[in-house]
């Protein structure tokens, strides 16, 4: 059996929902190693209030976390319907239960008595209502101290652990083997927490506590620990490794614990500079379940050039094998596998996502989920650059790549091109190149970032004759709103229309309002320290790397939207730059949504994006 989960937007209350679809695979042999037929169980089942859900390892019980008139409740359930309910909130022994991707957890014991999942930590009753508390920033402002919680099944009492160092806050929890102490992922938060979501490069490591209160680190000094995973035999323990500060996002290294003498050693090492057609090393979270059966192959999936590709590590020879078909699909992204069968989402620029099976020898389409009714066909084309002479070390010898995506139309027809990046172009410092590549912004945002932009532009122009020179518009959010105004105010002369979504504007000015201000001194070249105080020569550099040193130059249309509650890039960012284009009668829209952050991920902010993003661009286009 298979039980995929599927979210799925409702444009009518403006809301996002959860359902899961019940799916039969019928194999070959015992072994499921070919598969013979996939059939549909019956239509789907809505996960009302669901936040968290867990199949115990044995007789297949499901744990869900609810959340109900204010309570949340853990309910289990089996064939025969909900055999227990317990209102954690009543019982009063901690905060609200974590559903994060950064610190989240529900796990069973081997004995399947006992669950684990991180919660907040009951407030003082000697703090003060007014008393400030220090949060993980962005995405996760109601978190600030988590606690590891046990619950035991059989008689309803719930634990909070003891042991966990002060200065750490523990999440990502999972039982280790005999189920007498579990490991977690604990992140350093003195003297003060930094923006912790879409970072994996915050001091952390991996520890293991017993359930009597002694917590042994198993991972090195100053690095940046995440992704615990257990085989299936318990013997080895995977995580995923890399460096303190620096790039928020960089290439990973895959670590693996003895789970007995608990000896580290490293699985897949970082990699700097990919050679084609190889792993171009790790860049994102691992899924839950990654292992083979025989516990002696890690599968995962990562960013390589301007696709996710799926992978597999041999844990004897250290082989690193692509599973992915190209031809099939351009991205590949591992979900989870069960008894060596990989469910796995694939799409590409003309093909929307669909979940695919995938066993050793076979692959099997089992579900097909259209997003949006494809009204045109069309065609996509990737452009390889390699790196021009004149760039200092560590650019040289760098290449980056983009995609453009045009549909299919008669002879002589002509069509504008809109430059989407971080969407369809990766300039160099993106992820998927390498470890050299990412470095190699440091301290050249503002320049090396936007001429490869440019550079992708007129490369596009001149090898296509269907793409109008005179109808450019150019779209993204954060760094890549950053560049999108960089690009307006470099060549205002080559760009008709600008859509930006909570962008970088002046670097100096965003300094003290930013949930990652370490990142915010890295990217212009500076080092940061906790108790660094910026010099005016340091704003200096920032300021002069910023776009609003160009709006004076802006003569595109621009188009601005804004979270009001963005931690990681202030509204005031877009304000300032709203201000200037205004003040010069320069055309410029302000889209406000005061309750959404930085993602502008609410169901009704992508809506009202989406549509005006289309309409300013079919004005000015």
């Amino acid at each position: 059996m298979s039980y995929p989960e599927w979210s799925q937007n409702d444009l009518v209350r403006c809301s996002r929902f959860r359902h899961s679809q019940q799916w039969t695979l019928i194999t070959d042999n015992k072994d499921y190693k070919s598969i013979r037929a996939v059939t549909s169980s019956g239509p789907c089942t809505p996960l009302a209030a669901e936040i968290l859900s867990a199949f115990s390892p044995i007789r297949n019980l499901k744990a869900v976390v609810r959340e109900s008139g204010g309570h949340q409740l853990l309910e289990i359930w089996d064939c025969h319907g909900r055999r227990k309910c317990l209102d954690l909130t009543a019982l009063n022994k901690h905060g609200q239960i974590y559903d994060d991707a950064q610190f989240g957890c529900l796990s069973w014991s081997e004995c399947e008595n006992k669950l684990l999942y991180v919660a907040e930590k009951s407030k003082s009753t000697t703090e003060g209502e007014n008393v400030y508390r220090d949060d993980w920033g962005e995405g996760l402002t109601t978190k600030s101290n988590p606690v590891i919680c046990v619950v035991n099944l059989q008689n309803g009492n719930v634990h909070v652990l003891q042991g966990v160092e002060p200065g750490v806050s523990p999440g990502q929890a999972l039982w280790a083997p005999g189920s007498q102490s579990v490991f977690f992922i604990g992140w350093y938060h003195e003297p003060f927490r930094l923006g912790l979501k879409f970072c994996s490069n915050r001091r952390s490591a991996l520890f293991k506590l017993d359930l009597e209160g002694h917590c042994e680190c198993l991972s090195g000094e100053n690095l940046s620990v995440s992704c615990p995973r257990l085989s299936p035999d318990g013997s080895t323990l995977i995580y995923l490794q890399g460096q303190v500060f620096g790039p928020h996002h960089q290439c990973l290294s895959l670590q693996q614990v003895d789970s007995l003498c608990l000896s580290v050693s490293t699985l897949l090492d970082v990699v700097h500079r990919p050679e084609p057609g190889e792993c171009a090393g790790i860049y994102e979270t691992l899924p839950s379940s990654c292992w083979s059966a025989d516990s002696q192959k890690v599968v995962f999936s990562s960013a390589c050039r301007n696709w996710k590709d799926l992978f597999i590590v041999d844990r004897g020879s250290k082989k690193v094998t692509s599973l992915s078909d190209s031809k099939l699909y351009g991205s590949w992204k591992l979900l989870t596998i069960q008894r060596d069968l990989m469910v796995v989402c694939c799409s590409s620029p003309n093909t929307p996502p669909t979940l695919v099976r995938l066993s050793h020898t076979h692959t099997h389409i089992t579900h097909r989920q259209s997003f949006c009714k494809q009204i045109c066909h069309v065609t996509y084309h990737m452009y390889v650059f390699a790196q021009r002479v004149g760039f200092l070390p560590p650019a040289a010898g760098l290449d980056f790549a983009a995609v453009l995506v045009k549909p299919n139309l008669p002879l002589q027809s002509s069509v504008p091109l809109v430059v989407f990046i971080h969407g369809l172009f990766n300039y160099r410092g993106s992820t998927g190149f390498g470890q050299d590549g990412i470095l190699s912004l440091i301290g050249q945002i503002g320049h090396q970032d936007v001429k490869d932009v440019q550079r992708a532009v007129v490369t596009a122009l001149n090898s296509d004759p269907a793409l109008d020179p005179k109808r450019l518009a150019v779209i993204g959010g954060s760094h890549g709103g950053f560049l999108s105004c960089h690009l307006i105010g470099q060549y205002p002369d080559f760009y008709r229309a600008c859509a930006v979504r909570n962008p970088v504007i002046n670097a100096a000015t965003l300094l003290g309002t930013s949930d990652i201000v370490d990142w915010r001194y890295t990217s212009v070249g500076l080092h940061f320290s906790y108790d660094h105080i910026p010099t005016a020569d340091d704003l200096a550099v920032m300021l002069e790397k910023s776009p609003i040193r160009h709006a004076a130059q802006i003569k595109a249309p621009v188009l601005l939207m804004l979270g009001g509650r963005d931690r990681r890039v202030s509204p005031h960012q877009g304000l300032e730059l709203y201000k200037v284009l205004k003040s010069r009668a320069s055309p410029v829209r302000l889209l406000w949504f005061a309750e959404d952050g930085h993602s502008l991920s609410r169901v009704d902010t992508q809506v009202n994006c989406f549509l005006n993003t289309v309409l300013w661009l079919y004005q000015h286009l």
